[in-house]
């Protein structure tokens, strides 16, 4: 701080030195003690110091440059470097070349405690004052020679490094640089400190070291390292139970901590038995931490590539480790499936498929030789633990069925599958669950959550089904009035099944599907089924027909049919009903050929007024007596039309749609015609009506107005009457009324007086009532208040006496009752006195009494 302070106003006092000069005034100087200026000589060019405490006037030929300038102080342990310091001989004194001071140019000069000292003429504060460094202990300034020199009798090189190590007080030298500051590390129990050569020679054990070789410091407490060391890393030990261990592997060939020779690669494990805690070494390396297997007696391990005492691996082979037991996996060595597998517990309905892997002697159950490749089954109930030889190849569960349930087996050895129904059914070793596929638009359709008969007018598929599980044998509800056909490929025949019925398809069997056709027009392939409606039913077509005047119509056509089966337990009957793939195209095609025929060669008027009659006889034709037939039946399928609806016919032609309007439109309008006559006429009528009745009504108002006009003036006339005679009336009724309201008002006045003067008197007596009331009962409360006390007082007297009495006690009572008699009695027994009488001779004593006395308790007394 005090250098700093010293800068700071050398520096200040040099910018007012260079004001001043600069302004050009004052030419006297005064130099304070401890301060200097440094003065040019213009005419030789030689700069000068003044040293103060003087008074300097400055010559002409003279110039001040520095100052008034402080003295450079170093205090105690400080110390600054001058650079191109002055050149002084061996005794001290300084150096002129002419008049000029030497300087030693490009050199530096550390300068340590010592009195104020100016600065020369060139010399320049490179360092200000700094307190020296102090090195406290467990650390060290790593140094390096910049020149060659002796340093206490050592000869440093230029690039030599070495420490100076604290505690202590490092002196600057200008031969040597400091790099850095060194601070040991502190190594913990269960710690080393891992530590590189930077340079070849030796370590602070002495022990010879390369560059770059590493090794570990363990010794516990603070490690300062050496000029050519460095600290890489710290490294932990790892701490070690009876559940963990340390997989080790070696980076290079070394000899352990336990004394054995490692090579390359080479891994091993290090268990709580061998060390309770480990630092790994710098030629080792931890690959992991391996946790203790444990298991129960309910499970088993498989150990693949196990290791032999020796510690070999040996691949390729199987260990088999049943429970209980604990053991750490060995480097090399894994678990079969990477899990500890559990016993295997088959119960009644469970079952293993086995198959061995190599040949051996099985005798879980009885003795028999097993070859490669063997299958078999083991049932339950037990339990089983498969060797190393036997490879499981999957587990076995019966499969409980309903009776609308079933599964496809197939044999893997004849490849022959079956369907297994209505039982409890448990795979064989040579059997396996067979997947049947169908094609897509069946499994859609066996999927579908619709119904057939109610929802068969929609089209949408709806909401996904959850997918078929393959290997179940497929089932198909077939509704009530329906047929459904099955194929065989195998045995290449088909079988027909009627609703209601639950269908269940074999290995081989296939649905038919139905493509029919649908809409309006009808289009092929629109619908798709799996079963045949039977019906009634009916289907709508829209057809274009022309007419023999070459009118073209669009007739939309609604069709009743239903199929006849006479005997259902006929296949060869029933087998008819699919005989036509699409029998809704063919009838739509078939009754529209039948209907365009007929309607060609009528007209146009002809058909528009007996439509109905045409279509019917041309589809259903007529018999022999010329009625139209009741039905259309086809012979290939047994399908019968039993009526036809036309609900709509329109004009394809624009032509014909004119006219057809046009003589609607003039229909309609006759008809509009004549019924707006019809209303006219009827609208005169009312009209007339109306008016008869408005006259009428005219008259009725005019009598009842003057019935009411004389009614009126009867009124006026009463009114006249009342109002001359009730004016006196009211006047004599309203002074009557005002006295009478008076009188009454005076009574009720006199009533409300005399009842506050009762209730005055009656509040005044309950007043006093109570004031003697309440006096009386203050008087009672006084009195049992006195009684109270004065029982207290008295029982509490008595049980004074009392205590007394008991406290003293009956003896002590009676001594103190005749103590006075005795002492008089053994008093005048004392003073040989028989008898005395002491009195205070004012008194008057009877001496006859006296005697009498005496001689009473003579008797007494010898008694």
């Amino acid at each position: 701080h005090a250098s700093k302070q010293g800068a700071t106003e050398s520096i200040s006092s040099v910018t007012m030195s260079s004001k001043r000069q600069d302004s050009g005034e004052g030419n006297i100087f005064r130099i304070p003690p401890y301060h200097y200026i440094h003065v040019l000589d213009q005419n030789t060019n030689v700069t000068r110091i003044e040293v103060g405490p003087m008074t300097f006037i400055r010559q002409d030929n003279e110039k001040v440059i520095v100052g008034p300038e402080k003295m450079v102080t170093v205090p105690p342990r400080h110390y600054c470097v001058v650079e191109n310091p002055v050149l002084r001989d061996a005794d001290g004194d300084l150096v002129l070349e002419g008049k000029q001071i030497k300087l030693r140019h490009a050199d530096s000069e550390i300068r340590l405690a010592q009195d104020p000292f100016p600065l020369y003429p060139g010399e320049v504060l490179k360092k200000p004052v700094t307190p020296l460094t102090i090195i406290p202990a467990d650390s060290a300034l790593h140094l390096c020679a910049l020149l060659d020199f002796d340093d206490n009798g050592v000869h440093r090189r230029a690039g030599d490094e070495w420490l100076f190590e604290g505690p202590g007080t490092y002196i600057p030298k200008v031969e040597v640089e400091v790099l850095e500051t060194i601070r040991a590390t502190i190594i913990k129990p269960n710690q080393a400190l891992r530590v590189r050569a930077r340079k070849e020679g030796k370590d602070r054990e002495g022990n010879a070291r390369v560059t770059g070789e590493e090794w570990l410091v363990k010794k516990v407490g603070a490690y300062l390292p050496g000029v050519y060391e460095e600290c890489v890393d710290t490294v932990n030990a790892y701490v070690l139970n009876e559940k963990k261990a340390l997989h080790m592997r070696a980076t290079r060939t070394f000899q352990d901590v336990f004394g054995k020779n490692r090579k390359t690669g080479e891994e091993w494990l290090i268990k709580f038995a061998d060390a309770e805690t480990h630092i790994p070494s710098v030629y080792e390396e931890v690959v992991g931490v391996v946790n203790i297997t444990t298991i129960n007696n309910r499970q088993y391990v498989v150990i693949l590539n196990p290791v032999d005492a020796d510690g070999k691996p040996q691949l390729g082979r199987r260990k088999l480790i049943k429970g209980h037991a604990t053991f750490f996996l060995m480097p090399g060595e894994s678990l079969e499936k990477d899990r500890i597998q559990d016993v295997y517990c088959l119960g009644e309905d469970d079952g293993l498929i086995l198959r061995s892997i190599e040949a051996f002697e099985d005798t879980f159950d009885k003795p028999e030789k097993r070859k490669p490749g063997d299958r078999w089954m083991i049932r339950g109930p037990t339990e089983y633990v498969p060797p190393v030889e036997v490879e499981v190849v999957a587990t076995r569960k019966a499969i409980p069925l309903d009776d609308n349930e079933g599964i496809y087996v197939r044999d893997v050895r004849t490849g022959k599958v079956r369907a297994v129904m209505a039982q409890t059914y448990m795979l064989k070793e040579n059997e396996e669950l067979w997947e049947k596929e169908l094609p897509p638009n069946v499994e859609a359709l066996v999927q579908s959550s619709k119904d057939p008969l109610s929802e068969r007018w929609d089209r949408d598929r709806g909401p996904p089904a959850p997918k078929r599980d393959r290997t179940r044998v497929v089932t198909f509800r077939v509704p009530h009035n329906a047929a459904m056909q099955i194929y065989d490929y195998k045995e290449k025949k088909a079988r027909v099944l009627f609703g209601p019925d639950l269908v269940m398809l074999g290995p081989d069997e296939q649905f038919t599907q139905l493509s029919l056709s649908g809409g309006k027009p009808k289009r092929p392939n629109e619908i798709k089924s799996l079963v045949l409606l039977l019906g009634p039913d009916f289907c709508t077509d829209i057809i274009t027909i022309e007419t023999a005047d070459h009118a073209r119509l669009q007739l939309q056509l609604s069709y009743n049919w239903h199929f006849k089966v006479e005997d259902k337990d006929n296949q060869d009957e029933a087998a008819k009903l699919f005989s036509v793939p699409d029998f809704v195209g063919d009838l739509c095609k078939a009754v529209a050929s039948r209907v365009r025929g007929a309607v060609a060669s009528v007209q146009f008027d002809d058909f528009h007024k007996n439509s109905a009659r045409i279509i019917r006889q041309s589809v259903f034709g007529v018999d022999e007596r010329g009625k139209i037939r009741d039905s259309f039946h086809f012979p290939a399928n047994n399908l019968y039309i039993t009526s036809i609806d036309i609900q709509s016919a329109e004009p394809v032609d624009q032509r014909t749609r004119d006219a057809l309007q046009k003589s609607v439109q003039l229909a309609i309008e006759i008809t509009t015609n004549s019924q707006e006559a019809a209303a006219r006429h009827e609208a005169e009528r009312l009209e007339q009506e109306a008016k008869g009745r408005l006259e009428r009504q005219k008259i009725q108002d005019q009598a009842a107005a003057e019935e009411a006009r004389r009614h009126l003036l009867e009124l006026q006339a009463n009114s006249a009457a009342v109002e001359s005679t009730g004016q006196a009336k009211a006047e004599a009724q309203s002074r009557a009324e005002a006295a009478r309201i008076e009188g009454e008002a005076a009574v009720e006045q006199a009533r409300l007086k005399a009842q506050a003067c009762k209730i005055e008197a009656e509040s005044e007596l309950e007043r006093l009532s109570a004031a003697r009331e309440a006096e009386i009962k203050y008087v009672i409360q006084q009195n049992e208040l006195e009684v109270n006390k004065s029982k207290e007082m008295m029982t509490i007297e008595v049980k004074k006496f009392q205590d007394s009495v008991a406290a003293i006690g009956p003896d002590t009572i009676r001594a103190i009752a005749t103590a006075g008699p005795e002492m008089q009695v053994k008093l005048l027994q004392s003073l040989g006195l028989k008898a005395t009488i002491i009195t205070d001779g004012h008194s008057p004593i009877n001496l006859f009494n006296t005697a009498q006395g005496l001689i009473g308790q003579l008797p007494s007394s010898r008694a």
